[in-house]
C-alpha cells in the first residue's frame, strides 16, 4: 500500500475525471491510472465504474472512500502530534524540494547563508514533485523548492502561497564529448545509427517537459536506459553512454569544462525557473529569516 494511491483515489473520486485528477497530482495520466489499478488489486475490487462518462465511483469504492480519507488524515495528524510531542521540528526550518534542485542548487545556498545566519538549522526533504507539494500543503514543511516550466507547473493554488523566483535554469540535451566527436551526433540529424537515449520517467516532472519541448517533432533516437534521477543519467552520460536533457545548473561544470557538449541548437532547450513557495503567516524567525535571504 503506498499513501499516494489513497490521495489519487480522494482526487479521482471529487474530479470524476482521470485528466483533471492526474494534472491536479502532478503526474502523467498513465501513471496515474496505473496506481489507481494498483489500488484496485490491493482493495481487491473495482473503485471506479470506467464505463460511464463521467466515471462513477462504485460501490465499493463508495464504502472504501472514508476510509482512504480517514487514514490520510489520521496519518497526518498522528505525525504532527509526534513532531509536536517530541519537539522534531524545534528550531529547524523544514523544506521540501526536488532532488536535483537539491544538490544542485539548495546545498550551496544553504552553505552560503549559514555564514550569514550562524544559528541556521535545516531539515530538507528530497523527493517527487508531487509529494513536496503534499508536504507544503499539509504543513509538514515551511519552504518548498521546485521548478517552473510554461508548459509544466505545479497544479498548487498559488493564491494560498507566496512565491519567489529564485534562478532560471535551462533543460539541454547534452553527450559526452568524445562521443559526439566521434559519431557526429546531432539531433537535427536523421539518417545514420539512432543515437542512444537516457530519458526521464514520463511521470516525472523533466520527463513531461522533454515532452513538451519535443512535441511531435521527430528524432533518430533509441532509447537504452529509464530513470527518474538526473544525478544517475549524469553518470551514464559521463560514461558514454548517449545522449540526455539536463538541467543547466546539474552540468555547469562540466559544459565549462568540456566534458559535455549540447547536441541541439536553441529550439531543443526548455527554459526552467527554480522558485520557492511559502506561507509567511505561518513563519517561525528563523523560517523568515531563510525567506527573506533566498
Amino acid at each position: 500500500m503506498d499513501l499516494n494511491w489513497l490521495r489519487d483515489f480522494e482526487c479521482l473520486a471529487r474530479t470524476l475525471n482521470f485528466t483533471r485528477a492526474a494534472e491536479e497530482r502532478n503526474i502523467t495520466q498513465s501513471a496515474f491510472s496505473r496506481r489507481i489499478k494498483a489500488l484496485e488489486s490491493w482493495v481487491g475490487l473495482p473503485l471506479v465504474n470506467r464505463a460511464t462518462y463521467p466515471i462513477q465511483i462504485t460501490d465499493a469504492g463508495r464504502q472504501f472512500l472514508p476510509v482512504a480519507l480517514g487514514a490520510i488524515s489520521q496519518l497526518a495528524e498522528t505525525r504532527q502530534s509526534i513532531r509536536d510531542a517530541n519537539g522534531a521540528g524545534d528550531g529547524f526550518v523544514r523544506i521540501s524540494v526536488l532532488h536535483t534542485i537539491s544538490a544542485n542548487y539548495l546545498a550551496n545556498r544553504i552553505e552560503n547563508m549559514q555564514q550569514e545566519i550562524s544559528s541556521l538549522r535545516t531539515r530538507v526533504i528530497s523527493d517527487s514533485l508531487s509529494s513536496c507539494c503534499e508536504l507544503l500543503v499539509e504543513g509538514a514543511v515551511d519552504i518548498m523548492l521546485c521548478y517552473y516550466h510554461h508548459a509544466v507547473s505545479p497544479r498548487i493554488d498559488d493564491a494560498g502561497f507566496s512565491r519567489k523566483n529564485l534562478l532560471t535554469d535551462h533543460l539541454i540535451p547534452v553527450a559526452a564529448a568524445d562521443r559526439v566527436r566521434s559519431h557526429a551526433w546531432h539531433l537535427s540529424a536523421t539518417d545514420g545509427p539512432p543515437i542512444p537515449y537516457l530519458a526521464y520517467e514520463q511521470s516525472s516532472f523533466l520527463g513531461m517537459v522533454v515532452d513538451s519541448t519535443v512535441g511531435q517533432t521527430p528524432m533518430n533516437v533509441e532509447t537504452i536506459y529509464v530513470d527518474s534521477l538526473v544525478e544517475t543519467i549524469k553518470r551514464r552520460l559521463l560514461q558514454g553512454g548517449g545522449f540526455a536533457w539536463m538541467p543547466e545548473t546539474a552540468i555547469a561544470t562540466e559544459l565549462a569544462q568540456g566534458a559535455l557538449v549540447p547536441i541541439g541548437d536553441e529550439a531543443w532547450r526548455a527554459q526552467l525557473t527554480i522558485a520557492a513557495l511559502a506561507n509567511p503567516a505561518n513563519f517561525a524567525p528563523q523560517a523568515r529569516a531563510l525567506w527573506d535571504r533566498l
